[in-house]
């Protein structure tokens, strides 16, 4: 693969990977939390912490793959960088949540509502570079420079809660 190629993934791919270790962390505390209240291997049946283990282990696998794809999207079809920022925002957002739902459930509510909103900043990013596609593609507008600038300016916002 060449330089500009690669140059123009690596950041997608490094938040990819960060969230594949971020899984693995989820699944290692379903695992702990399974041995530490059964004293056996995995087992769904356990203590009211296991369940909140495995519940919030559950809801973060359900939206993963939502997350990969509006990710991916978003920084192959619009800019790279900015869906990067988002896609780091999204991951400490999971953490949030994940670590809000093993203590009380109304803790994980900011971090449910923060990470869809980050994912709809991910969707609206490559909406935007599919418009821009067509729109070179039958009136010859490119309006990449635009639409980079307009993302890369607002993606610090994601940061407000």
């Amino acid at each position: 693969m060449d330089q500009e190629t690669l140059g123009s993934i690596v950041l997608l791919a490094i938040v990819t990977l960060i969230s594949v270790v971020q899984n693995a962390f989820f699944a290692n505390k379903v695992e702990h939390e399974s041995r530490h209240c059964n004293g056996k291997g995995l087992q769904r049946q356990g203590s009211s912490s296991f369940d909140r283990v495995y519940t919030a282990n559950q809801n973060c696998g359900h939206a993963y793959p939502t997350f990969l794809a509006v990710l991916w999207c978003a920084g192959l079809l619009c800019s790279q960088a900015p869906a990067a920022f988002a896609g780091l925002m999204y991951l400490f957002v999971r953490q949030k949540y994940f670590v809000g739902y093993l203590g009380e459930r109304t803790q994980s509510t900011p971090g449910y509502l923060f990470g869809k909103r980050i994912i709809l900043f991910l969707f609206l990013m490559s909406v935007a570079g599919i418009l821009n596609y067509y729109l070179v593609f039958f009136f010859g507008s490119d309006f990449e420079i635009h639409i980079k600038t307009i993302t890369s300016a607002i993606s610090p916002l994601l940061l407000i809660p």
